[in-house]
């Protein structure tokens, strides 16, 4: 068997934790790992590693790299010049396992951001779908409902099969009162997002209802490297597979899904799987709180106090205070919307990297203030920036710069200028974290200014 990890969403209703920069799946919610990792791990008790292949946007390819690298060095991942939904990312995923393995093989696909704490009846249901995938149909993973909810795809299923049942069709998100009519139906099942195939019959599907898609993808030559061409990809139409390839195909089965599912796509189902306190409070952070009834309470940074509210969300970051009812956290995704046009949805101040973080303190045209960590033993690439220049005043320990092939040593107080275009590098061989504060300033200020020479991370 053969695994998809689709890895491009942008977790919009978790604003302010998720940004684009660093979506949801990115992110450590009841464990240290985060959603991608134990997906991955996940996988990996029933998928060899080499045989698991992970799709993501370019522009998270980085932090997605440095997450999995922590588990196996020898992922693999496959970076999307734009983002396109899941059918063009699931297409050039099959197109990489046909030209590598037998397309005879069965597939699993499965989203990198959903929380399923048991693994071994996860494993069961994969087990059960394997027969109706062996048989044919393409096999979607249906989570049974415990109440109407509004924010998820439903799917209706027909007939019983040996392991499973028929799907008649898919249906939108209801209102609701269609979300209460389907419930007491019972043969109704939100679309958890998963499914499973033969590569073969994906791929046949594909050239019957998506030939745009596969006609384009499958010129891609992956004996030349995994990366996918831009002029391939630009002209691929942005649709799910759900459009795409679900709501038109005769094969689709469903085997309802045994193991618990959330797919953490809001502030109330984030809520839900966290212990609460007496009072029904899930309380994280510097908060104190008086009078206050079942509501999710966030600080990451700030004090947060709060009285005599009930039912509400409340989320607190270094740059952003977010507060909602409980019951219309769905709707934190118009406010992302609106958001976007003052950047307040791309990062968070504190942008994490593999030689330690950076936090932006204050910033304006022409300027940009950080403090830079670099860890013990870590050290940034070689780089030049073709429009900014950039001063460093060392606070704490001792930074090893590279400027223009000289080395210069600095101890806390001192200071060194890079000029526009210098090949630079900061540097910290030694055992304490070093803290610097960094002042940008010129024409473009922005993280995408920066040409690498050498790197230790294989960003180069």
């Amino acid at each position: 068997m053969k695994a998809i990890i689709l890895a491009g969403g942008s977790g919009s209703r978790l604003w302010p934790l998720s940004r684009d920069m660093y979506p949801k799946q990115l992110l450590s919610f009841n464990k240290e790992s985060s959603l991608l990792q134990q997906t991955y791990l996940r996988l990996n008790t029933l998928v060899s590693s080499e045989e698991i292949v992970t799709v993501t946007n370019v522009m998270h390819y980085q932090d997605m790299k440095l997450q999995l690298n922590k588990i196996n060095k020898d992922n693999i991942i496959l970076a999307e010049p734009q983002g396109k939904n899941t059918a063009p990312a699931i297409a050039i995923a099959l197109e990489y396992f046909k030209q590598n393995y037998s397309d005879d093989d069965i597939v699993l696909i499965v989203p990198s951001d959903q929380l399923i704490k048991n693994s071994t009846a996860f494993a069961l249901s994969v087990k059960q779908a394997q027969t109706l995938a062996n048989n044919g149909y393409i096999v979607t993973f249906g989570i049974k409902p415990t109440y109407p909810e509004t924010g998820y795809g439903y799917i209706k299923t027909l007939s019983h099969l040996d392991e499973g049942y028929k799907v008649e069709k898919f249906v939108e998100k209801p209102n609701l009162i269609t979300a209460q009519k389907y419930l007491s139906d019972g043969n109704y099942y939100w679309n958890g997002g998963m499914f499973m195939a033969k590569i073969s019959v994906l791929i046949e599907e594909f050239e019957k209802y998506a030939s745009d898609i596969y006609s384009q993808v499958s010129k891609i030559n992956y004996s030349d490297g995994i990366k996918i061409p831009y002029g391939i990809y630009e002209n691929l139409p942005s649709i799910s597979v759900d459009y795409a390839i679900m709501e038109k195909s005769d094969k689709i089965a469903l085997v309802e899904l045994q193991s618990d599912w959330n797919d953490l796509g809001s502030w109330k189902s984030l809520y839900e799987t966290k212990d609460k306190d007496e009072n029904g409070n899930v309380i994280e952070g510097k908060v104190v709180t008086e009078n206050v009834k079942n509501s999710f309470i966030y600080s990451q940074k700030e004090l947060v106090a709060v009285s005599d509210l009930e039912d509400v969300v409340i989320v607190e970051t270094e740059d952003a205070i977010m507060a909602c009812k409980m019951d219309k956290s769905q709707n934190v995704k118009k406010l992302y919307e609106k958001l976007k046009a003052n950047d307040a949805t791309k990062l968070h101040k504190t942008v994490f990297r593999p030689w330690g973080y950076y936090t932006c303190m204050n910033g304006g045209k022409g300027y940009l203030t950080k403090t830079i960590c670099v860890l013990p033993k870590q050290k940034l690439s070689i780089q030049s920036h073709n429009h900014r220049s950039e001063h460093w005043v060392v606070l704490e320990g001792t930074a090893l710069v590279i400027k223009e092939d000289k080395e210069y040593i600095l101890k806390p107080g001192e200071s060194i200028d890079i000029p526009v275009k210098a090949k630079h590098s900061l540097q910290n061989p030694y055992d304490e974290e070093l803290k610097i504060i960094e002042v940008q300033q010129g024409d473009y200020i922005a993280e995408d200014d920066i040409i690498r020479y050498e790197d230790c991370y294989g960003r180069v």
